[in-house]
């Protein structure tokens, strides 16, 4: 496989692992935890990109040989390498926003074992459970993906159409975020992203108006005025707090 070849497997990998992440965490959300329909990430569009390098990630490392003697060992060996991959693609990605764009996209502060709230023992099964998922019943179809996409190159004019979409969202998003990076910043907070999005989306229903799936934060004005106003909240939550208690939290506050 020459470069330009593995260089188009790999957008095409981030590709189907975006969009199908984006559709499995719609469904949790809708079914196993918030019971909504909610547009899940930082991006607006049916797109993760955690979930596109998780992919990438993953069938890179299940190509690594690794030859023990002992094809068992082989595949733990290649599974444990996959889950701390994961593992790690979610501790990056979290730190980038947290300490980059003062924003955390997801919180696993009240789980158990958790570092920063980034990434926390349960998950990382998760991720281990996804990695054997992988190995032993996606790998094969992915390798038959990827040879099709191979010999059918054409097809990399739909997946150059998705990252046209994938940057012009990137750059419209990022927009709304250094917006609540410098309201951040200026407040010594650091903004929750999803909870955010739900205020915003429960102040306009109680307003008998329809919140936007694709574009919960279209609004600057509006999401200025949705920061000030949980900042308002959450100031007057910390007052009611004792002074030591304050004292010893190093972190900065989260609204």
């Amino acid at each position: 496989m020459t470069f330009l070849d593995g260089f188009l497997v790999a957008c095409f990998l981030f590709f189907i692992g975006s969009v199908l992440g984006w559709c499995i965490e719609v469904l949790f959300r809708r079914f196993c935890t918030a019971k909504k329909w909610i547009n899940p990430g930082f991006l607006t569009g049916p797109y993760l990109p955690l979930y596109g390098f998780g992919v990438a990630g993953l069938f890179a490392i299940s190509r690594i040989p690794i030859e023990t003697g002992m094809p068992w060992l082989n595949a733990v060996l290649t599974i444990l390498i996959m889950g701390v991959a994961m593992t790690l693609i979610e501790y990056i990605a979290g730190l980038i926003f947290i300490k980059g764009m003062k924003i955390k996209l997801w919180d696993y502060s009240d789980r158990w074992g958790n570092i920063q709230g980034i990434i926390c023992p349960l998950f990382s099964l998760f991720w281990l459970l996804v990695s054997v998922f992988f190995y032993f019943v996606i790998d094969e179809p992915v390798i038959a993906a990827v040879t099709w996409f191979v010999h059918h190159i054409e097809f990399a004019f739909v997946v150059g159409m998705f990252f046209g979409v994938f940057f012009v969202d990137l750059g419209h998003s990022l927009h709304i975020s250094v917006r609540i990076k410098n309201f951040a910043t200026e407040h010594g907070i650091i903004v929750h992203y999803e909870k955010l999005k739900e205020s915003v989306r429960e102040r306009k229903e109680a307003r008998k108006e329809k919140a936007s799936f694709v574009f919960p934060l279209k609004s600057l004005s509006e999401l200025k005025g949705e920061l000030s106003e949980r900042l308002e909240k959450f100031s007057s939550k910390k007052k009611g707090k004792d002074a030591p208690q304050k004292a010893e939290s190093a972190d900065p506050p989260q609204e």
